[in-house]
């Protein structure tokens, strides 16, 4: 179980998009990518939550969680084996572990250790001054501020490198390059 959350290693930069719900994670994933002409990792959760509320009208449970996990690094891997030089993650464990924390009061044993000992070189946490979209997913309009600073406060307490992003998705795409040029 533990190799399917392991990070292959490799020479590759990865950066990775943190932050709540409906901040532009996936759209700036997917600019820098373009941008750089490498691979970009979607957020696995998506895609399973979504097939589970299609298929039964039912949202996560605190046991969805370590099947995600297991898909967003089997994800990761895959696309990190056919980038160029840079991946640009659109979540990764860490968010994971924030969101199993604050909606269960818990994590995973295996998505902590995990969230804690895959490596990134940048962490772009997206502020939460971009419009709501709503889908059949997303349910916490009126918390962004609160996630935000859970993120904040996860990546300050385990000492990780990060920038906040704020701004349109040009702005955006302009200082997360800017910060990528200076790696």
């Amino acid at each position: 179980m533990e190799e399917k959350l392991e990070q292959k290693s490799g020479a590759l930069v990865k950066i990775v998009m943190v932050g709540p719900e409906s901040t532009g994670k996936t759209t700036l994933a997917r600019q820098l990518a373009s941008f750089y002409k490498t691979e970009w990792v979607p957020e696995y959760m998506r895609e399973y939550l979504q097939d589970k509320w299609d298929r039964e009208r039912k949202t996560c449970t605190p046991e969805d969680m370590l099947p995600i996990a297991i898909g967003q690094m089997k994800l990761e891997n895959d696309r990190g084996s056919k980038a160029d030089k840079l991946l640009f993650c659109d979540t990764n464990l860490l968010e994971l572990k924030v969101y199993s924390e604050v909606y269960y009061g818990y994590c995973d044993s295996l998505i902590e250790k995990f969230a804690l000992q895959n490596r990134y070189t940048l962490y772009f946490l997206t502020y939460i001054d971009v419009p709501w979209e709503e889908d059949d997913l997303r349910d916490k309009p009126g918390e962004r501020l609160e996630m935000f600073e859970c993120f904040r406060q996860a990546l300050v307490k385990y000492k990780l490198p990060y920038v906040v992003l704020k701004g349109d998705r040009q702005e955006r795409l302009k200082q997360a390059i800017a910060h990528i040029s200076s790696l």
